[in-house]
């Protein structure tokens, strides 16, 4: 997320790094970077000149207070810039009598239909009873996908095919919901591929007569300014609550999520981070900044964790550590807890100081996505006793598994290290008080940080430089069954 963005605007204040006092000349400099690197992306011209203009005369008062190290400081203005510039926001959801009402607007292609699923998915699992109605009158493939959705979810969803006006479809779904007591009712609106007449009488009507207590624009964070101008358009029509920001994900230039609260007025109130039905998050400035400034961001993960893990093996792990015992089993289970929480690179860009390791990885042709599948595999192909009591496995042990696993022994070698690391640290939190585990943490994180080639598995091979593919770990595995025969039979 904001990766351009991040390199370009990192640039810019590194700059302003190391220079032990700041004058008015460099830290004009340096802000002339920072112009450029959100000119780049995408943010608008108006916001850009106010955004420069509050920083550069802030971290000038800087230079006259003196402050003994003021480059920390203009980090520091820069990120609250960042968080006047896209906040305050409230992400909560009314609860009115008898339902809360939610019109969902937006463009043809916006991820409209969708976004009703996520966010009828996020409302279900905090206790409230959401009905999507499929107003989308336009698009019959609409009302099918809407349809599918509400299936996958368990949430109900109000069609009527036979109805050719939006108007009357919403407010007989706004009748039953009050029957069947619903408490907040989501509607899907027809999009367009542009603003036109007929699509803003249209949702107006659907305005006056449902009078919904939220109104949300979906929009495309790939369109850059364009979704900003979109924005504002539908808020002229509409008076909206709140936009909702689609692809996030993507190779998006972060300019729509930075100019869009203050060109229109409107805040962001959620987020669209994937294409799975999960990937809906509320929106917060100060975490989005420091994003932006790949400071990472913990609560987020924290909170997804929380979400997606299971509560009772947790629990047990816990207790197991707490005991300071850690086995090769354990280090499994928590592989498989991690991989709920998406990507191995999507969890490094939230752990502050981590984001440059996943750009290094990845310039290193390092995947570690499939090097986690590679050290489960690596562990599944361990007998049990070998996985509670690694010490027992020597170098015949090591052939076996690397066999099984279609990998170097030396790549076992590597994860047993590891694994000796990994156990040696929970044995010593056993008297630890958390404030101290943190504290390992902490010092582990800033040392992989800046050191992330320490991190990388070995070569294949003498100095081919080369990694093992998937194919070509079966192909070994293959060879290294038939050699092993081979040796049976003499």
């Amino acid at each position: 997320m904001f990766e351009s963005l991040q390199d370009s605007l990192g640039s810019a204040i590194r700059v302003l790094i190391g220079r032990g006092r700041l004058s008015e000349s460099n830290i004009r400099d340096g802000m002339r970077l920072v112009q450029q690197s959100l000119l780049e992306a995408d943010v608008s011209m108006s916001v850009v000149k106010d955004f420069v203009a509050n920083v550069t005369e802030k971290s000038l008062g800087l230079q006259v207070a003196r402050i003994l190290n003021p480059t920390e400081q203009i980090v520091t203005i820069v990120r609250d810039e960042l968080i006047e510039l896209m906040g305050p926001v409230d992400s909560s959801i009314p609860e009115k009598e008898p339902f809360t009402t939610i019109m969902l607007c937006g463009l043809q292609g916006s991820g409209k239909t969708t976004t009703c699923g996520k966010l009828g998915r996020k409302l279900k699992e905090s206790g409230r009873k959401p009905m999507l109605v499929a107003a989308d009158l336009q698009r019959p493939a609409a009302i099918d996908q809407l349809e599918v959705l509400g299936q996958s979810l368990g949430i109900p969803v109000y069609t009527d095919r036979t109805n050719k006006d939006p108007v009357a479809v919403c407010q007989a779904a706004a009748q039953l919901a009050q029957e069947k007591e619903i408490d907040v009712l989501i509607l899907d609106t027809a999009g367009r591929l542009h603003i036109d007449e007929e699509l803003m009488d249209q949702l107006n009507r659907i305005e006056r007569r449902l009078q919904p207590d939220q109104v949300y624009f979906v929009v495309d964070s790939m369109t850059g300014q364009d979704a900003v101008n979109s924005a504002g358009a539908f808020n002229e029509a509409l008076e909206l609550d709140g936009v909702i920001l689609t692809k996030l994900d993507g190779d998006t230039r972060g300019g729509a999520a930075l100019s869009v609260k203050a060109i229109t007025g409107v805040p962001i109130k959620f987020i669209g981070t994937g294409e799975t039905l999960d990937a809906l998050e509320e929106f917060y400035p100060d975490r989005m900044a420091g994003r932006i400034l790949g400071m990472g961001d913990l609560a987020t993960l924290i909170e997804t964790a929380q979400t997606k893990f299971d509560a009772d093996e947790l629990k047990k792990q816990q207790e197991q550590m707490e005991k300071g015992v850690f086995t090769l089993d354990d280090f499994r289970k928590q592989m498989t807890q991690a991989s709920r929480l998406g990507s191995m690179n999507k969890i490094l860009s939230f752990i502050p100081g981590m984001g440059q390791l996943s750009k290094m990885l990845s310039s290193a042709n390092v995947d570690p996505d499939n090097e986690m599948r590679m050290v489960g595999g690596i562990i599944d192909s361990m007998t049990r006793e070998e996985r509670r009591n690694p010490k027992i496995i020597d170098l015949r042990r090591k052939r076996r598994i690397a066999s099984g696993a279609g990998v170097e022994v030396q790549e076992v070698t590597q994860l047993i290290a590891m694994y000796d690391r990994m156990a040696s640290m929970v044995k010593s939190w056993s008297g630890m008080g958390m404030g101290d585990r943190m504290k390992t943490i902490q010092q582990m994180t800033q040392q992989a940080s800046a050191n992330p080639f320490g991190m990388l598995p070995p070569k294949k091979g003498k100095g081919t430089g080369k990694r093992l593919t998937p194919k070509e770990r079966a192909e070994q595995r293959k060879r290294l069954e038939k050699e092993r025969k081979k040796k049976k039979k003499k």
